[in-house]
């Protein structure tokens, strides 16, 4: 049964708002803060759209930002990695010279 009072408000809202948007009348008799009221929230609407597509630009550039830098990271360590397998190659063909040259 809980679920009905969210039905019947619903089904308030939607007559109350077809009652609004189709009757003069109606919306003349209503205070100008009810008249107003659509205006509010559409700009209300437009105001976090706006603030939504901001803070997700900013995030989108943070991530960007972190990437870059991990990229950067990483490739260090690879070339770090890569001078250390070369430093054990040169080192394991000194130690065979060496060995070769003993026998």
């Amino acid at each position: 049964m809980e679920g009905w009072g969210k039905i019947v408000a619903g089904v308030v809202l939607g007559v109350a708002g077809t009652v609004y948007a189709t009757n003069e009348e109606v919306r003349r008799r209503l205070p100008k803060s009810a008249r107003d009221l659509p205006d509010n929230v559409r700009q209300r609407f437009e105001n976090a759209v706006s603030a939504a597509r901001e803070a997700s630009t900013r995030r989108r550039e943070e991530i960007l930002r972190d990437l870059a830098a991990h990229e950067a990271h990483a490739d260090r360590i690879a070339r770090e990695a890569a001078a250390a397998r070369l430093a054990e190659d040169e080192a394991s063909n000194v130690t065979e010279s060496t060995e070769e040259g003993s026998a």
